[in-house]
Order: structure tokens, then C-alpha cells, then sequence
């Protein structure tokens, strides 16, 4: 467990960013001011830019801050929880938010788009905007030197509109296509680093249980998925009914942070069961190699829509019947006769 928050730890640490070009998951990207970066990418976390970005920023998953003294001089586009423009973005913007602001320091000198809950402007749009939100509100230092087409409810100083102001209930801001491709690659490779990390782990402190597990899977996998669903749908069960007595609601709430760790172990132990297995059949029995080779099926699921989401479910049935069946076993072996290892 202190491993594991040491992991959680690490990737909240700020990484100042070198004039490289640089691709974070997670964490928080930090350009200082007077430093010099590249194209920035980042999935999960977020980017602070109070120096110089020479190239573009791509973002999906955290926040963006652009700072009263940071200057992008590429394009800004992505998704996030929260967009802020302090200083000067010189390209267009492009971004999908809970909120985007450009505050009253902030300038765009290329097109801006966006799409999101609450879009308030109140520095220096040199150029058209686009902008379907719930709430679009024009401060009183705000500056729109071309056009503004807009779906939603435009509030405030409709005089900082130079150009003409066309409300386009048809207008849909979609970001998705520029961003999907880059953020689901990257979380995919994110997801099999942290995998790889807690599978590392597993194998190093538990070894002979983790060869259990895996036996377990290749001695029996339907008794083994049919267990794991039993698992799967009953502990939430029983965490509800705890909640239910009002004095057990500590407990489950306990319960709850456990169980979500029992599912990220049986996911990753049933795609080390599952490769354990394939490399069995060509005479491999190596653990390191069926961790690997199971994190990256699994990573490759993970592109596959609904098809891939049912296998990984399957896989993570496995996993969490295998520990079950393990955790049975062991508890046997220390009471009374072991269990047979084959059904």
C-alpha cells in the first residue's frame, strides 16, 4: 500500500519542462517563467505555462493555464476541465472545457473556438470567435476585433464585438476529432505504465500466490469467471447493505476504496493469467514476459470499442476468481488438505 501511494504521489509532482519537446501523462507540466518548450502534449494532468511554448499544445483530461507572463506561439487545442488564457496564445485555439476563460491580460491573435459550460471573456480576441457554451459572458475589458458566432446565452458588454454577432443555434463546437486520436494513444500508454508498475509489484512480493492465480486461470477458467462474477456482483452488494445499518457506513465507505483496489489488482492479474497461459502453450513460463505481453493485450483492447470492453471485463471476471480461488486455496493449505489445482 505505501508503494502504491508513493505512485499516486509521484504523479502529482510538478516536472519543469526543458526546451524539448515534451509528452506528460499525468503530473503537472510546468513551463517556468523564462524557460523555452517545444510542442507540449498531456494526457490526465496539467499544463502551467509562465515562460515560452515555441511550438503547439495538445491537452486532454486536466487544466490549461496560460499565465499573465506565458506566450504560446503555436496553436492550443485539446479538452480539458478548465481552460485560462492570462498571456498570449499568437495561434488559433481550439478547446472543449467545463470553463474556459480568457482573462483581462489575455490575448488570442488567431481564430478561438470553444465549447463549454461557461466561456466568460474579458481580454483581446484579435481575430473571429466561435463559442457554443450554457453561459457566454463578455466582460467589460474584453476586445472581439472580428466576428462572434455563438449558441447559448450571451451576457454582458456585446459591445466589445468589432465584427458582426450571428447566434447559430446549429453552431456544434466539436474538438474531438483533433484530439481523440493523440489522447486515446497516450492513455493507453499510460494505462499499461501504471499497470506494469502494480503488476511489477504483485510478482515481486507475492510470487508464488501470482503463479497461483494464474493456475488457476489455465486449471479452470469458466469455474474461475463464474467465481469472479460472483465476486464482482456481490461485494457491491454487500457494501450497500453495510451502508444500509447507517453505523456500517464507515465500513463501506472503507469497503468502496478496498474493493476499487481489488478490481485495478484483478484486472491486472487476470491479463497476466490470460498471457501466462498463451505462453504456456508454446513452452514460455516466464512471469515477467506473461506480464508484459498481458499489459500490452490489454492496452490493445482498450483501442477496440465495445468489443475490447467486453473482453477486458471478461479477463478482469478472471483475475478477481482467480484471487478468489487463491485466497481459498492458501487458506486450506494453512487449515487442512490443499485444493486440487485442477477442476
Amino acid at each position: 500500500m505505501a508503494l502504491l501511494v508513493a505512485v499516486v504521489v509521484i504523479g502529482t509532482v510538478p516536472a519543469t519542462v526543458a526546451a524539448q519537446s515534451n509528452a506528460e501523462v499525468g503530473g503537472t507540466v510546468v513551463v517556468e517563467e523564462g524557460e523555452t518548450a517545444d510542442d507540449l502534449q498531456a494526457v490526465g494532468g496539467t499544463i502551467v505555462v509562465r515562460g515560452t511554448v515555441t511550438g503547439d499544445i495538445s491537452a486532454a483530461g486536466g487544466d490549461i493555464r496560460i499565465e499573465d507572463t506565458g506566450q504560446v506561439d503555436g496553436d492550443l487545442e485539446g479538452g480539458a476541465g478548465s481552460v485560462t488564457i492570462a498571456g498570449t496564445v499568437d495561434g488559433d485555439i481550439e478547446v472543449g472545457a467545463g470553463s474556459v476563460t480568457v482573462a483581462e491580460n489575455g490575448t488570442v491573435n488567431g481564430t478561438f473556438t470553444a465549447g463549454a459550460g461557461t466561456v466568460v471573456i474579458d481580454g483581446t480576441l484579435e481575430d473571429d470567435a466561435e463559442i457554443g457554451a450554457d453561459t457566454i459572458r463578455l466582460g467589460e475589458t474584453a476586445t472581439i476585433a472580428g466576428d462572434l458566432r455563438y449558441d447559448g446565452d450571451l451576457e454582458g458588454n456585446t459591445d466589445a464585438v468589432a465584427g458582426d454577432i450571428e447566434e447559430d443555434p446549429s453552431l456544434g463546437v466539436d474538438v474531438a476529432p483533433t484530439v481523440q486520436p493523440f489522447a486515446s494513444w497516450l492513455f493507453a500508454a499510460y494505462t499499461f505504465a501504471v499497470n506494469l508498475l502494480l503488476g511489477a509489484i504483485l510478482l515481486a512480493l507475492f510470487p508464488r500466490f501470482s503463479d497461483r492465480v494464474a493456475d488457476r486461470v489455465a486449471t479452470g477458467p469458466i469455474r474461475t469467471g463464474l467465481i469472479g462474477l460472483g465476486v464482482f456482483v456481490g461485494v457491491p452488494i454487500l457494501l450497500i447493505a453495510l451502508a444500509i445499518t447507517v453505523v456500517g457506513i464507515p465500513l463501506s465507505l472503507i469497503g468502496i476504496l478496498v474493493f476499487a483496489l481489488l478490481l485495478w489488482i484483478g484486472a491486472v492479474y487476470g491479463l497476466f493469467a490470460v498471457a501466462a497461459w498463451i505462453l504456456s502453450l508454446v513452452g514460455l513460463g516466464n512471469r515477467w514476459l506473461a506480464l508484459i505481453v498481458g499489459l500490452l493485450i490489454g492496452a490493445g483492447l482498450t483501442l477496440v470499442p465495445i468489443v475490447g470492453d467486453i473482453l477486458n471485463l471478461f479477463v478482469l471476471l478472471l483475475g478477481l476468481g482467480a484471487i478468489a480461488r487463491a485466497l481459498y486455496g492458501r487458506r486450506r493449505a494453512d487449515t487442512g488438505p490443499a485444493e486440487p489445482t485442477a477442476d
